[in-house]
């Protein structure tokens, strides 16, 4: 969880089902692993947070036009998640939680807009948690019908990797095409 909301391409859609289903076979209990997934989600949302806080916006957009081909995140990313949150003030916070993909540079908007901490991390943990808790409870939801689901298993599994890998090549894409 820690990676996948540090802008790692590691989706929580695919391991939190997964952990579920873990939950369901007895492996896991869902209260204690709601609340680390959640704190998993929360501790690098505050490293993105920080230096929204700490730097001025114009050295880390200096910093995105320098380096942003290397980490895949562009100025024009960080103004979409800066009007989003001037749209929505703090709550931002919370909807990007339940939007994939937006939830982290929300986080750096946060902080050049110089949100409350405390504020950010109960939307930011609330967000998170609804989200968190959704899909392991999908997952647990699944897993008691793993009869039905093994008949489906190898097609999913295709399918999952597929959409993951065109998820990556397509983003990987766009981002290297709009350098030029």
């Amino acid at each position: 969880m820690a990676l996948s909301n540090l802008l790692v391409p590691i989706p929580s859609e695919l391991v939190l089902p997964l952990s579920g289903f873990l939950v369901g076979q007895g492996r896991f209990s869902f209260v204690p692993l709601l609340i680390w997934t959640t704190v998993g989600a929360v501790a690098p949302s505050l490293i993105l947070y920080l230096p929204g806080r700490r730097l001025s916006e114009e050295r880390l957009r200096r910093f995105l036009r320098r380096f942003g081909r290397f980490t895949l995140v562009y100025e024009t990313d960080l103004d979409k998640a800066s009007r989003w949150f001037e749209r929505h003030g703090g709550e931002a916070v919370l909807i990007c939680r339940l939007v994939p993909g937006v939830g982290s540079l929300i986080s750096v908007a946060a902080g050049i807009e110089r949100m409350p901490l405390w504020r950010f991390v109960l939307y930011t943990g609330l967000g998170s948690g609804l989200w968190n808790g959704a899909f392991i409870g999908l997952g647990w939801w699944f897993g008691a019908r793993w009869g039905l689901a093994a008949q489906y298993e190898h097609a999913a599994l295709y399918a999952v990797l597929a959409a993951v890998s065109g998820g990556v090549v397509w983003l990987v894409w766009r981002r290297l095409s709009r350098r030029t």
